[in-house]
């Protein structure tokens, strides 16, 4: 039997999840730091973890997935997203997905229990524009955590992070759009967009949106401080040789010089 043929990518077929989980999420690589991290500052393996902020679960499924003991618990407001992601990325595991259990839920007030990891991810929790909305955050996500456990987050900055623009790149059948299309820099309120566009012209405008405040990262050390978390490591990602993209390699720096564009893993212990 012949093989069966795939039909384009379109604006009207395409999946705006898939497109956002091939173009955004690497859950195999966040795994593997966590692993490598909290062995390195625990001396034991990380076993459990809840997502803050959870949307389709992509990442709670792929640390499931990784360890027959691990667990994972997501959290996040909007239960048709994780309804969508329990269908296609918790289903999967098959008897594995007992481990994944996902919470309808705000982040600030919905209690679960203790874990080794809480993860806030994809610049999530700049959904909250104040000091004291941020720090009530910070204060829930370390309760989460065992004695032990830890916080991990990512953020990014830059020369460019403060500017309107649009940067994209070619994928399988689409190209993604990253777009900021308004920054104040009284507020720091920032407006972003993801864009889908496909061979056939057509494109998935406004396929995501994110009305955030663009944390910086003394504020955020300042905050997670007053929230009782007592140590706080930064990992930078480096850039591959005699270019300014990323190489995927994040090294623990207590200093570093600014980039056009930067990532980082923000490591607190309580």
């Amino acid at each position: 039997m012949p093989p069966k043929k795939t039909r384009p990518l379109t604006a009207r077929t395409a999946d705006r999840h898939k497109l956002y989980q091939r173009a955004v999420q690497t859950p195999e690589a966040d795994v593997s730091f966590i692993s490598r991290t909290f062995k390195a500052l625990r001396a034991r393996p990380a076993l459990s973890l809840r997502e803050d902020f959870c949307g389709t679960a992509h990442f709670s499924s792929a640390w499931v997935a990784s360890n027959p003991q691990r667990t994972a618990i997501g959290v996040d407001l909007d239960e048709s997203v994780q309804a969508w992601g329990m269908e296609h990325n918790v289903a999967p595991l098959g008897a594995d997905s007992v481990r994944v259990k996902l919470v309808p839920g705000d982040v600030l007030h919905t209690r679960t229990p203790r874990v080794d990891v809480n993860v806030a991810f994809n610049f999530s929790f700049w959904v909250f524009k104040s000091r004291a909305l941020l720090l009530s955050y910070f204060r829930a996500a370390r309760r989460n955590l065992k004695r032990d456990g830890l916080f991990f987050m990512d953020m990014h900055g830059g020369t460019e992070s403060m500017d309107t623009l649009s940067e994209s790149k070619p994928l399988p059948g689409y190209r993604y759009v990253w777009e900021h299309k308004r920054f104040d820099i009284v507020s720091h309120d920032v407006q972003c967009a993801i864009h889908f566009e496909f061979k056939d012209g057509t494109r998935m405008n406004n396929a995501f949106t994110y009305d955030w405040r663009f944390w910086t990262l003394p504020e955020v050390l300042e905050l997670l401080g007053q929230a009782g978390f007592s140590e706080v490591k930064c990992y930078f990602e480096g850039t591959e040789r005699g270019t300014t993209h990323g190489n995927g390699v994040f090294s623990l720096k207590d200093r570093c010089s600014n980039d056009p564009s930067w990532i980082a893993y923000v490591v607190a212990a309580p």
